[in-house]
């Protein structure tokens, strides 16, 4: 067993140094189909247990967000049902707030349900969460780290 003081398991970590540019990596809630997902590409990375957000704050101490799309991150977009009734997406808000500590300032990007599905078979990883949220799932978009950081 490997203990860290960040949630961010050595595989998690190995993946983020590997991701490029414009590469993507999909938190999952754990209602996402992450097995059949990752079956057609993505690495499937195992956080089993842990709550998006804290694990987003963890990520976003060490992946840069792309600086040169509308919007770095997205969620999937309540079916319509959900919207009619009203549903509230509370977690929503907290990705905003530590995106927004993270620096970034654009609006969650909202995907439709398939769209998001088909979009996250096309992500570098995906990782399993024990996130229990309705609507939970977050897609990030890798930026670039600018060369004075890198000396």
């Amino acid at each position: 067993m490997v203990v860290l003081k960040d949630p961010i398991s050595p595989d998690l970590l190995y993946a983020l140094a590997k991701m490029g540019h414009g590469d993507e990596l999909v938190l999952a809630d754990i209602n996402f189909p992450v097995s059949s997902i990752c079956a057609s590409g993505p690495q499937e990375i195992r956080a089993d247990g842990l709550e998006i957000p804290k694990l987003l704050e963890a990520i976003l101490k060490l992946l840069p967000l792309d600086t040169y799309v509308p919007s770095p991150a997205a969620v999937m977009s309540r079916v319509e049902s959900d919207m009619l009734r009203g549903l509230p997406v509370p977690v929503w808000d907290t990705y905003t707030q530590l995106l927004g500590q993270a620096g970034s300032q654009a609006d969650l990007e909202m995907v439709e349900r398939f769209a998001f599905y088909e979009r996250s078979k096309k992500a570098y990883a995906v990782v399993a969460t024990g996130e229990t949220a309705l609507y939970g799932n977050l897609i990030l978009k890798k930026g670039v780290i600018p060369a004075d950081l890198l000396e």
